[in-house]
């Protein structure tokens, strides 16, 4: 059985992949009608935030994706995005620990109890749908190779895998 760390690993590396293989830094920036105006970039950071999050409340067990930086850095630099996909690849395989999960403002904050595997794998499921998302503003580039699992979810490809025989 592939592991949740594995399959976070590739859905990361297909994001880098893909971002790699853009034209130009516009193309990372510009804006996307069909995404109502969003940016691939902005996606993109999106992404790498949550996984942030969660590393960097590990040790101390408590995270707040609300609370993610909103850095500028990886919705406008391609190379920086990409070198903190990697970082993340690198510090994502953790032991299974407890953890405290907090939504919302301080005013207005909501607690709930989950696990260090449960968010991993949330994040997997939430990179994938951005991808989705990301998959649209790429296939306007030409020449661009799209792994055929960009933006799907895996018990959607095996379904599909399964269909055709």
């Amino acid at each position: 059985m592939t592991s949740v760390f594995n399959k976070s690993a590739e859905a990361l590396t297909s994001l880098a992949d893909a971002l790699q293989q853009l034209p130009d830094q516009n193309s990372y920036t510009n804006p996307c009608e069909a995404l109502s105006n969003a940016t691939i970039g902005q996606h993109t950071r999106h992404i790498i935030e949550l996984y942030q999050c969660l590393l960097a409340g590990y040790a101390e067990g408590k995270i707040n994706y609300d609370g993610r930086k909103r850095n500028p850095l990886y919705e406008n630099d391609i190379a920086a995005a990409i070198d903190e996909i990697r970082q993340i690849q690198n510090k994502l395989e953790q032991p299974d620990k407890e953890l405290s999960i907090f939504c919302g403002t301080n005013d207005h904050s909501v607690c709930i109890e989950s696990n260090y595997y449960r968010e991993v794998l949330y994040n997997l499921e939430h990179c994938i749908h951005h991808q989705a998302l990301i998959k649209v503003a790429l296939l306007s580039h030409k020449n661009i190779n799209i792994a055929e699992g960009f933006g799907v979810a895996p018990s959607t490809l095996q379904y599909r895998r399964e269909c055709a025989q």
